[in-house]
């Protein structure tokens, strides 16, 4: 039987990340947003647990590189950062994927970060 491989999303130094790349990284915000509130907090404690220690790292690697021609992998880096941003005050203060006490409230952002 054939090997299956996969292409990897994020740069070869963030491998140890990858696994969580397929469920994190989305192109805009509101995908990042349902896939908080879609994800338990034992997925969010996970991928918060993860992905932290290696923000500062992710964040020196990225500011290597010109904001506006990111290559393809470090643009999935970036985007899975700004989804450890997206679940941080769930798992630091609300410990859970909603905000406390708004009922149904949804917010939709109409720009983007990034480039």
């Amino acid at each position: 039987m054939p090997e299956v491989t996969t292409k990897a999303l994020l740069p070869e130094a963030f491998a140890g990340l990858e696994s969580l790349a397929a469920t994190w990284v989305h192109e805009t915000e509101e995908e990042r947003y349902a896939q908080r509130l879609s994800s338990s907090m034992d997925e969010l404690q996970a991928f918060y647990d993860a992905a932290l220690p290696r923000a500062t790292e992710a964040m020196a690697h990225l500011d290597s590189f010109d904001l506006d021609d990111l290559p393809e992998k470090e643009l999935n880096l970036m985007r899975l950062m700004f989804a450890l941003i997206t679940i941080t005050f769930p798992v630091e203060a609300f410990r859970q994927s909603k905000v406390p006490d708004t009922g149904s409230t949804y917010l939709k952002k109409t720009l983007e970060p990034g480039p």
